[in-house]
């Protein structure tokens, strides 16, 4: 006999993405400010805050410094 499906098919595989940090520009004040809370984050073990300052750092990036 055939056990009962609890989901609607087969699960979903995410590929695992292992981007590289980014890196501030040197000379720009609000990188080494992105950087700097990025640091402390990591230093606290706060992996939320880390990422949060990942996803600012980026924009920030390819806004001002295309």
């Amino acid at each position: 006999m055939n056990e009962p499906r609890t989901y609607p098919g087969a699960p979903v595989t995410l590929p695992l993405r292992l981007d590289a940090e980014p890196k501030p520009v040197p000379g720009c004040a609000h990188c080494d400010n992105i950087a700097m809370e990025h640091d402390r984050a990591q230093a606290n073990g706060d992996a939320s805050r880390r990422r949060d300052c990942n996803v600012r750092l980026r924009r920030h990036l390819s806004a001002d410094h295309r």
